[in-house]
């Protein structure tokens, strides 16, 4: 939401909205971010929503008894979903939508600055804080070009991605996430269907039925754009794809493939191949994507936004390479989403976590709105104790950290992980400046 808004007062125009959020204390900066752009923050109580108003966006997680939702019918103003505002300016560009249950904002992040980098001068709008807008004062997730050229993040979660006409559509992979497999497959379909130039699609065996006359990526032999040589390092890989040698400065195989799905899409739009080795070695990242905050006393602090089984599995592969143990963090959000993925995420921590590792749990995050509260954090602990983990619900975050900064030593790897809550950063960056403090 804050990306649209973004953009329609980057290209111009005019934005306002609410966020329950900016309504309490503590979310100060992100609101100075987008009144510096000129959009205007107003309560969550029907009072900014006005007749002159062409109108009213909301999201999913929008119900209809909020004030501003309420007061847009009673003045008979369009409400509109996200999705259809965000249709409309894929279906008007040139546009790279990037779809897939883990991977699309740095997969986005990665097609953006290589096709900033060759001097195509592109937008984007996406759900990750891309380093490089934030380098410019930006929130990060929206910026506005002078070309046709968009490359969007296209989310499966609520089902709205069969609404977008991609000129280039990209699809990663494929596990159970949001909703079941099956069902997701279908949408996929369906935005695959509604590519208007050509389809890039990963290698994932979940995705085969959509791979047929489109790009196949990855790291197998049957994958026409495929890494070769792939080295992996503590900072990041460097891989071959049709002998052009590339370096790409974030770490794990699974960027690799994020990488490949990137170079595929730029490929789609006639970037030649070396020409995207400079941006791509010089690719800053995405805020919260393994976002290694700093190492003190041999302690490494990893800010990281995974939140479903695949990202995890991911996240604690790639911890496992740079310390001796994994001093872990999760916060579950949302009921629902915790209920529905709570076997694989059991799964998750059982097969990413080792006898010495520690997993500490908060509760489960609750963004307001209506929920059935029929599940806790002390049932996932119950099902990775029952595989012979170390775990821990903690109540308060004073707690947590003082429990960790207790069990660290040097060589490990502390993981606070989370969807959702813009305040784990402020945890994980707690965490090192209680390190800091006990040096």
């Amino acid at each position: 939401m804050s990306a649209l808004a973004q953009f329609q007062a980057m290209q111009g125009g005019t934005a306002s909205g609410s966020d329950r959020s900016f309504d309490r204390p503590g979310r100060e900066a992100a609101r100075a971010q987008l009144e510096r752009l000129g959009i205007r923050i107003v309560p969550q109580d029907g009072s900014g929503v006005e007749a002159d108003c062409a109108a009213v966006v909301v999201s999913t997680a929008v119900e209809d008894v909020v004030p501003d939702a309420r007061r847009a019918r009673e003045l008979g103003l369009p409400v509109m979903h996200r999705s259809e505002l965000l249709a409309w300016w894929v279906a008007s560009r040139r546009t790279v939508a990037v779809g897939g249950t883990s991977g699309k904002s740095t997969t986005v992040a990665m097609t953006f600055e290589m096709l900033r980098g060759v001097g195509r001068d592109p937008s984007v709008i996406t759900g990750g804080d891309l380093r490089v807008l934030q380098e410019q004062g930006l929130w990060g997730n929206a910026w506005a070009g002078g070309s046709d050229l968009l490359v969007v993040e296209a989310d499966e979660s609520d089902g709205t991605l069969v609404r977008y006409q991609p000129a280039v559509g990209v699809l990663l992979n494929l596990e159970r996430d949001h909703k079941e497999p099956r069902e997701v497959l279908e949408m996929f379909r369906t935005f695959r269907a509604n590519t208007r130039e050509r389809a890039v699609v990963g290698e994932d065996p979940a995705l085969q039925p959509l791979a047929h006359d489109a790009v196949v990526f990855g790291l197998g032999e049957r994958a026409q754009v495929r890494a070769t040589e792939v080295v992996t390092e503590r900072d990041g890989s460097r891989f071959r794809v049709d002998g052009v040698d590339f370096t790409l400065p974030v770490p794990g195989v699974h960027n690799v493939v994020n990488a490949l799905g990137a170079i595929a899409a730029c490929r789609a739009l006639e970037v030649p191949l070396a020409d995207m080795v400079p941006p791509l070695a010089a690719f800053r990242g995405v805020g919260r994507r393994f976002q290694s905050l700093g190492v003190v006393r041999g302690v490494e602090v990893i800010d990281d936004f995974a939140h479903n089984a695949a990202k995890l599995r991911a996240t604690m592969s790639t911890a496992r390479a740079r310390g001796k143990r994994i001093l872990a963090i999760y916060q579950p959000h949302g009921y629902g989403p915790t209920r529905f993925l709570k076997d694989d995420l059991i799964a998750a921590f059982a097969a990413g976590l080792q006898a010495a590792d520690h997993l500490w749990l908060l509760e489960i995050f609750y963004a307001g709105g209506t929920a059935e509260k029929t599940i806790s954090s002390a049932d996932l602990a119950a099902g990775v104790r029952d595989h012979g983990r170390q775990v821990e619900v903690v109540g308060s975050r004073e707690e947590l950290t003082a429990r960790v900064l207790d069990a660290a030593q040097p060589g490990d790897v502390v993981l606070v992980m989370g969807a959702r809550d813009p305040t784990l950063s402020d945890l994980a960056r707690g965490i090192l400046e209680g390190l800091h403090a006990r040096v």
